[in-house]
């Protein structure tokens, strides 16, 4: 089974965590376009969506549907997104398209958070996918060396500016055995805007397309 099949099956499995009249929180990359447009088929009748990035905001009107801002709407019923990386914890790296902040912003503002990827994405430990840090761009080049003397090997993602107006480093040669200490540290690095760890708030469910179907990881309700 193809890799795009099994990010659909997930997606079409997170659809069962929706419910008509909530407003719910959408994340960014391939396997939520995925979810937004089975979201569509179905005909599934929410109030509105809070949207991580500018690509979903457009995807989600293209269907219809009225995107909120998060700061009217106050706390969202559910959040899916997809993942980097996913361990057996529900702990992620999320950031690959430079959505990280806006992401992590809706999913602390969600009373679950639903996560969806394939198989490809679980690993046991954290790391091989280079971690993004999303950074205020005067501050780059220190925080860079900062990330450096924490053992990472950084880059900067040239050519890419975010939503905000900032600026990514992917941070290569990490094996994070504690994901959320690492996070509680590059946090509070001066320069960074947010690190793409999703540990202090993990998902609370992970939906992993699999060849034999979807895999859930989480709470059984």
């Amino acid at each position: 089974m193809s890799a795009d099949r099994k990010k659909q099956l997930a997606a079409e499995a997170a659809l069962a965590y929706v419910h008509d009249d909530e407003v719910i929180g959408i994340g960014t990359g391939s396997t939520v376009n995925h979810f937004v447009d089975a979201l569509a088929a179905r005909r599934v009748r929410i109030r509105g969506a809070v949207s991580s990035s500018e690509s979903s905001t457009a995807r989600l009107r293209k269907h219809g549907y009225e995107v909120l801002d998060l700061n009217e709407t106050g706390d969202l019923d559910v959040y899916v997104d997809g993942a980097d990386e996913a361990d057996p914890q529900l702990r992620l790296i999320k950031g690959g398209g430079a959505a990280l902040t806006r992401e992590k912003i809706v999913a602390a503002a969600s009373r679950r958070f639903v996560c969806i990827v394939d198989d490809s994405k679980l690993v046991e430990v954290l790391g091989a996918f280079p971690l993004p840090v999303e950074v205020i761009p005067m501050g780059r080049s220190y925080v860079a060396r900062e990330l450096r003397a924490l053992g990472g090997r950084p880059e900067y993602r040239v050519g890419i500016v975010t939503d905000n107006g900032n600026q990514v480093i992917d941070v290569h040669g990490l094996r994070i055995t504690d994901p959320v200490a690492l996070e509680q540290t590059i946090n509070q690095i001066p320069g960074v805007v947010t690190v793409g760890l999703f540990a202090r708030r993990p998902a609370d469910v992970l939906l992993v397309g699999t060849d034999q179907g979807v895999r859930k990881l989480g709470p059984t309700r």
